[in-house]
């Protein structure tokens, strides 16, 4: 049965496998196990929801927690699974959805599980990647030259031995075939003057050596140098590397001194290699000296760009958070003819535009409403914008003797005087979840139930009007008179309530009987007074008193509305 580890997003997993290789937090306790353990589920169940997690990932490419699949199929509930799980690593985890690996990690993690993951900046990522390539770069090049400078180098010394070689053997014929001792050895003391000749000798068909660079070896049996290696041929040249006594790698080239056929002896001179590997050496002390130099260059020239893209991107960051915190006006300081000055250009155009679209919610926000304004961001098209039917209750507020008042006042006074009035009532209509439907003139038509529906409208709106008066009456012996005269009335019942206007300019309202005698209603409610119809009555709440104030004939109803006045 295959294993299912604990439940954690597929890429933290994958992080928190590199980053933490050994866990201490019960890692070896599968979450499948636990809940057979508890006898949550079966292990057929397990089997099923495992094999359903590998169909998800493989269809969707979803890493789907097992728990939610043990869920979904029905097996056990969510709140039963999370128990366990919190029974078990004595964590609180809500739900299935919760970060449940890092609260484990808090609970039961190393101090190396707490440590933050590191940051790189982006100078030393640069740095490290212009190093390695650097560095591989040149290694590889400086292998292959190398290399191919050895072989030229020894193929080199192959030809300068087999130049010798010959020299020797087309000059030793007629002395060898005398026996001219003398002359063998004057012909082979030529040879100490070619650099890198260690050594020359003749040989006899006995193999008796009859001329030698070194005089102490002549008469001596010619003995071969044993060799690791295999022997190579080239022509009538046969030739082999070995190491010397004194520890000096050789090169051994050798042919047969022949006259019309016939054989008379040997040639053999010793060339030294170590020259080879000297140079080479040299030429690789050179690589590296070039190699930390274009190191230590492209370290600089890493770092400084390191820091050019750095810098710009920690300015866009920043201004990435002031737009998180609504600062709309900040911009990004930079100026490039580059790709991160288009990115800085379109930040900038994209925070103005912020700006505008905030600036323009906020404006026109004052004028539909905070409401009103979300839910036409949210979704413009949406149908209870294009008209629709809905219970709500209607509050409506007017100032008594306003036209007397303001009489006798500079017109910039009563606008003052009813700017303050209208602040405070809206404050308040707000405050127990109303929407400023209208203001017309010195009165404020109200709506509680639309455009969001509350079940509770009516109680509400009471409130409301309740708290209205009582403010305004703390307020009316300021030097504002419109305070205190401001009567209210109440009227529930079905409004049609969209998006009322032509194609230039629309708004959003109530229309309806219910709006109509609200009004009506407003004209019974004198200074500082709240009336309600029958409807409102039915559904006061606790601790509401009212007084009948009989039956009333409003405009444009046939039969009289009863009429009832809020003991406030």
């Amino acid at each position: 049965m295959p294993k299912l580890k604990f439940p954690i997003p597929a890429v933290f997993q994958s992080l928190s496998r590199f980053r933490h290789r050994k866990q201490v937090v019960r890692q070896d306790i599968f979450i499948g196990e636990l809940l057979k353990r508890r006898g949550l589920i079966t292990d057929d169940q397990l089997e099923k929801a495992l094999e359903t997690q590998r169909e998800i990932l493989m269809q969707d490419g979803r890493m789907v927690r097992l728990g939610m699949v043990i869920c979904q199929l029905g097996y056990t509930t969510e709140e039963k699974i999370v128990k366990a799980i919190n029974d078990e690593y004595k964590i609180n985890v809500s739900t299935l959805s919760d970060n449940i690996h890092q609260q484990v990690i808090e609970k039961h993690g190393t101090f190396f599980d707490h440590l933050p993951y590191p940051r790189i900046p982006i100078w030393f990522q640069l740095s490290v990647a212009t190093t390695f390539i650097v560095v591989l770069t040149i290694l590889t090049l400086s292998m292959v030259v190398l290399n191919q400078q050895k072989a030229r180098l020894y193929e080199q010394t192959v030809r300068m031995g087999t130049v010798s070689l010959n020299y020797f053997a087309n000059n030793a014929r007629i002395p060898l075939l005398e026996d001219n001792v003398l002359g063998l050895n004057t012909l082979i003391r030529e040879a100490t003057k070619v650099e890198g000749l260690r050594y020359a000798l003749i040989v006899d068909t006995q193999g008796v050596i009859k001329a030698h660079t070194n005089v102490d070896r002549i008469g001596r049996v010619y003995q071969p140098p044993r060799i690791t290696g295999s022997k190579q041929k080239k022509g009538e040249v046969v030739y082999y590397a070995y190491q010397g006594i004194s520890g000096e790698h050789l090169l051994d080239l050798g042919r047969d001194i022949k006259f019309k056929g016939k054989f008379l002896g040997q040639v053999h001179v010793g060339v030294s290699l170590d020259f080879i590997k000297q140079l080479i050496e040299k030429e690789r002390i050179s690589v590296i000296l070039i190699t930390v130099v274009v190191v230590l260059v492209g370290l600089v020239i890493a770092v400084m760009f390191g820091f050019r893209f750095s810098r710009p991107i920690n300015q866009l960051v920043q201004a990435t958070q002031q737009i998180a915190r609504g600062n709309y006006r900040y911009k990004v300081p930079l100026k490039r003819k580059d790709e991160l000055g288009n990115l800085a250009a379109a930040f900038n155009r994209m925070s103005e535009e912020l700006w505008k679209n905030a600036m323009a919610q906020k404006s026109f926000g004052k004028y539909l409403g905070s409401e009103i304004m979300a839910m036409i961001l949210a979704d413009p098209e949406k149908t209870w914008l294009k008209g629709s039917r809905n219970e709500a209750s209607v509050l409506f507020i007017d100032v008594r003797q306003f036209t007397p008042i303001a009489a006798n006042q500079p017109p910039e006074q009563v606008v003052e005087w009813l700017n303050q009035f209208l602040e405070a009532v809206t404050a308040v209509i707000i405050e127990y979840g109303g929407y400023v439907d209208k203001f017309i003139g010195d009165a404020v038509l109200a709506v509680f139930g639309v455009p969001i529906f509350r079940k509770d409208h009516a109680q509400r709106a009471v409130r409301c009007a309740v708290a209205l008066q009582k403010e305004l009456g703390r307020q009316k012996h300021g030097r504002n008179p419109l305070m205190g005269s401001a009567g209210i009335s109440i009227h529930t019942g079905d409004v049609v309530a969209g998006n009322i206007g032509s194609a230039d300019k629309m708004e959003y309202t109530v229309i309806g009987d219910t709006v109509n005698i609200a009004s009506r209603l407003n004209s019974l409610a004198g200074p500082g007074k709240v009336v309600i119809s029958k409807a409102v009555k039915k559904r006061l709440p606790p601790g509401i008193e009212v007084v009948s104030l009989g039956r009333h004939n409003v405009k444009g109803k046939a039969d009289p509305i009863e009429v009832y006045e809020i003991v406030c």
